[in-house]
C-alpha cells in the first residue's frame, strides 16, 4: 500500500542497463514500499533527453545528464527540472578508437571522422572537450549513426564496410557503454581504447536525479523519501553487484548478465569512485567545481543566460551523509 495517491513516473537515461541496477534493487527489495512510493520506470533513448522530456511533461523523476540540465536552463528553456542527487562524481563521456590506432591525444583526432548517436551526450559536450584542449573543432568531422552500439563498435573495430569515406575513426559515448556493447558485440573489450573527457575536463559532472520543481515544492516529503529509497538500492548494490544485476533482468530477462554486470562494476568504479565521494559522499557535489563546469557550457555555447550552481542543484533532500556512500574512493 503507498501513501502517495500517484505513482511517480520516472524517465530513465536508456533502455534498462547495468548502470541503473540500484532502481531496480530498491524496488525489488521494497525500499519505495516501506515509504509509501510507488515508481513507474519508462526506458530512455539518451541521458541528454531526459531534460527535455521532463520539461515537456509527462515525469515527476528523471536520470539523465545534469550538463544537459545546464545547458536547458542557460537557454532559457521553460519548466528545467531541479538535480537532487549527483551519482556520477566523474564525467562518463569518452571517445572510443580502436586500440590498434595512432590516436591517443586530443590533438590527434585532427581531420578524423567520429561517429555519434543521435543526442549524444559526449558529442554535445565536444565543443568544451575542444575548448579545454585547444582541438581545433572545426578540424574534427562527426557522423550521426542510429544503430545499436554493439553494432556501431564493431563496425569501429573492424572498419565500416563501403565507401572508405563513411569509414569512423572513433565514436563518441560512455566509457562503461561501450565495453557493455563490445561484450555483447562477441568482442574482447581491450580491442578499444579511451579518450576520456574526465582527464581534460574535470570539471563537468555526469548523471543526476532529477525531479520536477512543482514536486520538490509541494511535495518535499516526498523527494526526501524517493532518495532514501534510491539511496538504500545504491548501497545494498555496492554490497551484491549481481543481486542488483538480477533485479534488472526481472525488467527484461532477455538482457546479457555479463555485459550489464561488468557495465554496472565499470560505472561504481570509474564515474562514482572519485575522491570527492569520500569527503561529500555519492549524491552531493562539489558547488565550486559545479560552477566552474556551468562557466565553461555557457562561455562555450555562447548561451544567453548564467544559472548558478544552486538554481539547478539541491542537497536539501540527500540522506544524511551518515548514510550515504563513501567507499569507493580510488587508492
Amino acid at each position: 500500500m503507498t501513501n502517495r495517491p500517484q505513482p511517480l513516473r520516472m524517465q530513465l537515461n536508456t533502455f534498462y542497463s547495468g548502470p541503473q541496477a540500484w532502481f531496480f534493487l530498491a524496488h525489488e527489495r521494497g525500499y519505495l514500499r516501506d515509504e509509501g512510493l510507488e515508481v513507474e520506470f519508462t526506458e530512455g533513448d539518451t541521458a541528454a533527453n531526459t531534460v527535455p522530456k521532463m520539461a515537456a511533461g509527462g515525469f515527476d523523476v528523471g536520470y539523465g545528464d545534469i550538463n544537459a540540465l545546464i545547458a536547458h536552463a542557460a537557454q532559457g528553456l521553460p519548466n528545467a527540472p531541479l538535480a537532487v542527487f549527483a551519482s556520477y562524481n566523474a564525467s562518463p563521456y569518452t571517445i572510443a578508437v580502436p586500440a590498434k590506432s595512432s590516436i591517443r591525444t586530443p590533438q590527434d583526432l585532427q581531420g578524423k571522422l567520429l561517429a555519434a548517436h543521435p543526442q549524444d551526450a559526449a558529442m554535445l559536450l565536444f565543443p568544451e572537450f575542444c575548448k579545454r584542449t585547444g582541438l581545433d573543432e572545426s578540424s574534427v568531422r562527426t557522423m550521426i549513426d542510429a544503430a545499436p552500439h554493439s553494432i556501431m563498435v564493431r563496425e569501429l573495430i573492424a572498419g565500416k564496410p563501403g565507401d572508405s569515406s563513411s569509414s569512423y575513426d572513433g565514436m563518441f559515448g560512455f566509457v562503461n557503454t561501450l565495453i557493455a556493447a563490445s561484450i555483447d558485440a562477441g568482442l574482447d573489450p581491450e580491442a578499444l581504447r579511451y579518450v576520456q573527457y574526465h582527464d581534460y575536463v574535470p570539471e563537468l559532472y555526469g548523471m543526476a536525479l532529477m525531479v520536477t520543481r512543482e514536486l520538490a515544492a509541494t511535495e518535499p516529503d516526498t523527494v526526501r523519501k524517493l532518495l532514501r529509497a534510491l539511496n538504500r538500492g545504491l548501497v545494498d548494490t555496492i554490497a551484491d553487484p549481481a543481486a542488483a544485476i538480477e533485479a534488472l533482468a526481472k525488467r527484461n530477462p532477455a538482457i546479457n548478465r555479463e555485459s550489464n554486470l561488468r557495465r554496472l562494476l565499470g560505472t561504481l568504479q570509474l564515474e562514482m569512485s572519485r575522491a570527492e565521494g569520500g569527503v561529500l559522499g555519492i549524491g552531493d557535489l562539489d558547488d565550486a567545481r559545479f560552477a566552474r563546469g556551468i562557466d565553461l557550457l555557457v562561455s562555450t555555447k555562447n548561451l544567453p543566460r548564467h544559472p548558478k550552481a544552486s538554481d539547478l542543484f539541491s542537497r536539501e533532500f540527500l540522506p544524511p551523509l551518515t548514510d550515504r556512500v563513501r567507499n569507493l574512493v580510488r587508492q
